[in-house]
């Protein structure tokens, strides 16, 4: 059994894999992570090895934890990808990013593909038909344009997300959620629709934590998968390890 292990900006995300079957994923805050891993360790004893891909910060003892209970493989910029990396500054590549574009790569192969990822930012990676990382674009994701909207004004309230109940937002707290969730929707449009004018044949996949609340309200051909980059940990660990034999 393989554990993979999302470090997210704001949350973690575990799944154990079976091959390619997920068995079992949880979600949880930084500060619950050395009590949820012992957990998932001590309900799944035949895990083995353990993979992770890091763009926020875990401590020492939890990754000592995860080191004694499993071979670990920590994802960075030196790990073996199944793409050409194209981005002019491939250094600065996040290891998210890189994860998310290694499993379209395996997934999708001779396939143009656009990865969207609404989580803390909204990032689209697009990797071409002939294996090409050609990069893509990073904005604010959703709970940070209703912070930024309370944080940086002297009256605005500060929301939760909701999908609005019409486009013409007809009170303060109605406007706020047009212009968050609207924005959001029709800039992921506007992104797939510039993608899909140069590329034909495009797959578009839409994944994170807001994926699913945003997937509803989508028009365009997106496939959304909230678990993308938990198989795509999976498929990468998988790639490493036959290259590495």
């Amino acid at each position: 059994m393989l554990l993979t292990i999302d470090i997210g900006n704001t949350r973690i995300k575990c799944a154990v894999f079976e091959c390619d079957k997920i068995l079992f994923k949880e979600s949880f805050v930084r500060n619950d992570a050395e009590k949820k891993i012992k957990e998932i360790f001590y309900n799944f004893p035949e895990i083995v090895n353990s993979i992770s891909s890091s763009v926020g910060n875990l401590d020492k003892e939890t990754f000592s934890l995860i080191e004694k209970h499993s071979n670990l493989t920590v994802v960075s910029n030196q790990t073996r990808m199944p793409f050409q990396n194209k981005y002019s500054t491939p250094n600065t590549l996040g290891v998210d990013r890189m994860v998310l574009t290694a499993g379209a790569s395996i997934k999708y192969p001779k396939k143009n593909c656009l990865i969207i990822d609404a989580g803390t930012c909204v990032t689209y990676d697009f990797i071409d038909e002939n294996n090409n990382y050609l990069g893509g674009a990073i904005s604010p994701g959703i709970k940070l344009r209703y912070d930024s909207l309370h944080n940086y004004t002297a009256k605005l309230p500060l929301l939760e997300k909701k999908h609005p109940n019409n486009f013409v937002g007809n009170s303060t707290d109605e406007a706020i959620h047009s212009g968050v969730i609207n924005g959001v929707i029709n800039e992921i449009e506007g992104f797939a629709s510039q993608y899909f004018l140069k590329y034909e044949d495009l797959t578009v996949i839409l994944t994170g934590g807001d994926a699913e609340f945003l997937a509803k309200r989508l028009k365009s051909t997106i496939f959304a998968n909230s678990n993308f980059l938990l198989e795509s940990l999976n498929l990468l660990f998988t790639y490493v390890q036959r290259k590495n034999d």
